[in-house]
């Protein structure tokens, strides 16, 4: 069995805590039924904000993911906590920078495209986590290396091309905005077919299987569609 445990740059954590982290979450895994040992391992639902700037091009996009509950609290496990209970800003703050960090190596798992074109995307920034006490939740400003104007066409995908992490947008009324469009401007949320979402969860093996470099995420992700005039 593979074990992958970047996570997300979770379990990067400030020494002494890196250790203790990884152990852990090993240790999960292997009094986990065997039902339990196949992709996705985390669930991520996100929300988005398209950002632009004041002469109408695109200069980023701004998000927050929030882990499902029980990998929350794997990701808490071993971190100083304040009298009440809750977790120190400054504490957080170290963490956010070193997941930061950590996904760089990953994409940010964020592919923009205007008219099939791939942007190169700049460092993130206004990174920081949030703990309510149940879900950990992270926030990240990622921008273009340099702003674009729309395309007649504009995607931006986020997901794990190994799909070890599922990501997907809430199903609130809006999961993504776009508030300072230029006028005009449409989105659209393109979610996965009901035919291509998995009906049970892909064990190890099919993953074992599949070949180095495949983008097997990508059939089960959630796209934003920006339609400009």
């Amino acid at each position: 069995m593979t074990i992958r445990v970047y996570l997300m740059g979770f379990t990067l954590r400030p020494s002494p805590l890196r250790g203790y982290a990884v152990k852990a979450f090993l240790m999960a895994l292997l009094l986990m039924p065997a039902y339990a040992i196949a992709h996705p391992h985390v669930w991520i639902s996100m929300t988005a904000e398209l950002l632009f700037g004041a002469d109408g091009k695109i200069t980023g996009i701004s998000n927050a993911w929030s882990f499902d509950e029980g990998y929350s609290a794997y990701a808490v496990q071993g971190i100083p906590t304040k009298p009440d209970g809750t977790i120190a800003r400054e504490t957080l703050d170290v963490l956010a920078k070193s997941n930061t960090e950590a996904l760089d190596e990953f994409g940010y798992f964020t592919i923009i495209r205007a008219d099939g074109k791939k942007l190169p995307l700049g460092p993130p920034k206004d990174y920081w986590l949030d703990y309510n006490g149940h879900l950990m939740t992270y926030h990240m400003t990622l921008p273009l290396k340099e702003p674009t104007k729309p395309g007649k066409v504009t995607m931006f995908e986020i997901y794990d091309p190994t799909y070890f992490v599922s990501f997907a947008f809430t199903d609130s009324a809006n999961p993504v905005t776009m508030p300072t469009a230029p006028k005009g401007c449409a989105l659209t949320i393109a979610r996965p077919k009901q035919d291509a979402q998995p009906t049970q969860p892909l064990n190890e093996a099919f993953f074992n299987s599949v070949a180095a470099g495949s983008d097997v995420g990508a059939q089960f992700s959630s796209r934003i569609v920006l339609a400009c005039p």
